[in-house]
C-alpha cells in the first residue's frame, strides 16, 4: 500500500485525508507547523501548512493542512491551507474557506493572543470544537462543518497531484 503522512494528530485532518485517499497508507504524525499557534495571515497559514508537509518522512506523499485567520479590509475571515509534497519534490498548493468570524474573536485573537479553537471553546462552553465541527459548522450552522474544509482541500491537492502524474506519462 502506498504512504501518505500526515502532518497533524488532529482526528479531523485525518477523517478528511482518509475519505479522499482511499487507496493509500494515512499516517498521522505530530509535527511543528513552525508558525503561531495561531496563524494570524494567509501567509503565515500556507507556510504552516509547507512546513508540516516537509518535517515530514519522504518515502510516500507529505501532506500539511493549516487554519488560520486573515484581517482583510477590518474583516476577520477564517482561512484554510494545504499542500502536498510528492517524493520527487513537487508542492501542490490548495486554500479554501473564507468566512467573516464576528469581532469578538479578532479582540480574542490579535489582542490577548488566543488560538480560535480556545476562543470557540469558551464562547460555546464546549471543549475541542477543532476536533469537531470546527467554528465553520457553528457559524455555518453546520451546512458546512471542518471535516468538509479539509476533505476540500485535500481533493484540490490530490488532484493537481494526478494531473501533474497523468500529463508526465
Amino acid at each position: 500500500m502506498i504512504k501518505c503522512y500526515l502532518g497533524s494528530l488532529n482526528k479531523v485532518k485525518l477523517d478528511a485525508v482518509k475519505k479522499v485517499l482511499l487507496d493509500y497508507e494515512v499516517i498521522c504524525l505530530a509535527v511543528n507547523s513552525g508558525v503561531g499557534d495561531q496563524p494570524l495571515s494567509d501567509s503565515e497559514t500556507m507556510q504552516g501548512a509547507r512546513n508540516r508537509a516537509l518535517a515530514l518522512p519522504n518515502d510516500g506523499l507529505r501532506i500539511g493542512l493549516e487554519a488560520g485567520v486573515q484581517l482583510q479590509d477590518g474583516i476577520l475571515f477564517l482561512v484554510n491551507w494545504g499542500v502536498l509534497l510528492d517524493q520527487k519534490g513537487n508542492f501542490y498548493y490548495a486554500g479554501g474557506t473564507r468566512i467573516p468570524l464576528p469581532d469578538f474573536i479578532k479582540e480574542e485573537l490579535f489582542n490577548q493572543g488566543k488560538e480560535l479553537a480556545t476562543v470557540m471553546d469558551e464562547y460555546l462552553n464546549q471543549k475541542d470544537i477543532r476536533s469537531k465541527e470546527g467554528a465553520i459548522g457553528y457559524f455555518t450552522c453546520s451546512v458546512v462543518r471542518r471535516i468538509d474544509i479539509f476533505v476540500h482541500i485535500v481533493k484540490l491537492l490530490y488532484g493537481q497531484y494526478i494531473r501533474k502524474n497523468q500529463s508526465e506519462i
